[in-house]
């Protein structure tokens, strides 16, 4: 398999977990529970272009043009940059014959990224210690993050009788 084929199943690989888990966000903002804002992802990802790392509240920053696309944009590359993670960790093989934990604990490993780097830059505070229940958005987000990793493992499941013809 040559490596633009590889990059090729790992960006699928990623889109696929990413969007199980936009379907996970959907079903529980049908049942009342708050989700992702992708206007303010991308809000803070066009101030970062510009220099600005974090903010004492991302709602009222400055708006960026485009940011909900932004946001968008930001989301499903940070997918498939976590899904290449998954195959560098595990290794092509791996993708030929996906397993379920390996996909787990990355995607539950990933909540690293909004704990530590996002609530804290978009002021929300270190694992979201600036908000009314922190423990409850923390749980939030490694559910969330769970079910990304359980997305790895169905899209590189998806993918594999593919990788195996190859």
């Amino acid at each position: 398999m040559t490596w633009l084929q590889e990059a090729f199943l790992i960006t699928l690989i990623g889109m696929g977990a990413t969007a199980f888990m936009d379907l996970w966000l959907m079903v529980l903002r049908r049942a009342g529970v708050p989700s992702l804002n992708m206007a303010f992802i991308g809000r803070w990802g066009g101030h970062l272009l510009r220099g600005k790392v974090a903010h004492v509240a991302i709602s009222k920053a400055e708006p960026i043009a485009g940011e909900r696309a932004w946001g968008w944009f930001i989301h499903y590359g940070v997918g498939i940059a976590f899904a290449s993670l998954l195959v560098a960790v595990q290794g092509h093989a791996w993708v030929a014959s996906p397993t379920l934990v390996p996909a787990v604990a990355v995607g539950m490993c990933t909540v690293l990224a909004p704990l530590f780097v996002m609530q804290p830059a978009m002021g929300a505070g270190l694992a979201s210690s600036r908000t009314p229940t922190p423990l409850k958005n923390c749980l939030r987000s490694l559910a969330n993050h769970t079910v990304f990793g359980l997305g790895l493992y169905l899209s590189a499941a998806l993918l594999a009788p593919l990788v195996r013809a190859a």
